[in-house]
């Protein structure tokens, strides 16, 4: 059974998310305030936190920031209607997705499976580590790695398509499933997008970026990864 975190301050609405989860099978704890919520962290295992960015003392920005830096918890930010430059900060510093209040509760659960789902908490296999023409490539700390262990920076959207890339080895990825993977992060992403990121993947993963061999175009449909991953 996952475990869900929620992180809000106003009382009514914390209560009714509680009760809404724990009626759909989870196993929820509850925080007020950041405090609370890293004595919850510290005592349980959390697979998922629900956090309002606008707490009082210590944020939601603040409390994702901390928690991305030491974890792979699944992190959803509730925002108010407003807050574009929050939520866009928010996913920029490690969130995973976001919902805006007043918010509606099917959609709220569509995004935790969603997510539980692709963090491999949802009780699904996920292999944590790929090897692939000498790099490491470790999903669990979002790190990618030479072989002699030099780390190459990645942002949260290289490594969501590099991740989806990797994890289908030799099988074509449109442009609109990789877009899939990073429109939650960014708003209003551009479709040219995917075109950027992965020229970006390629100056870091190739030799000849001109001519590349790790990410490979198929003319009209989308990308390959194409080394042998093991």
């Amino acid at each position: 059974m996952s475990h869900i975190l929620v992180i809000e301050d106003e009382a009514v609405t914390r209560a009714s998310l509680v009760t809404y989860l724990e009626a759909q099978g989870y196993d929820v704890s509850e925080a007020e305030s950041a405090h609370e919520a890293e004595h919850v962290l510290a005592e349980k295992a959390i697979d998922l936190m629900l956090v309002d960015i606008n707490l009082p003392g210590k944020d939601g920005l603040r409390i994702t920031r901390e928690q991305r830096a030491k974890s792979d918890i699944g992190i959803i930010l509730v925002t108010g209607r407003n807050d574009d430059v929050d939520r866009i900060v928010g996913l920029e510093i490690g969130a995973d997705d976001y919902v805006c209040k007043p918010f509606n509760r099917r959609e709220l659960l569509a995004r935790i499976k969603n997510l539980l789902y692709r963090t491999g908490q949802a009780g699904h296999a996920v292999k944590q580590v790929y090897r692939f023409d000498g790099f490491c490539f470790n999903i669990q700390t979002r790190r990618l790695e030479t072989e002699d262990g030099e780390p190459v920076p990645l942002t949260r959207a290289e490594f969501e398509i590099l991740y989806y890339l990797v994890s289908r080895s030799g099988q074509v990825a449109t442009r609109d499933a990789l877009m899939s993977r990073i429109t939650h992060r960014q708003y209003g992403t551009n479709p040219r997008t995917v075109d950027v990121l992965v020229r970006r993947l390629r100056a870091k993963l190739d030799a000849d970026a001109v001519r590349p061999s790790v990410i490979t175009t198929i003319h009209g449909e989308g990308y390959a990864f194409t080394p042998t991953v093991t």
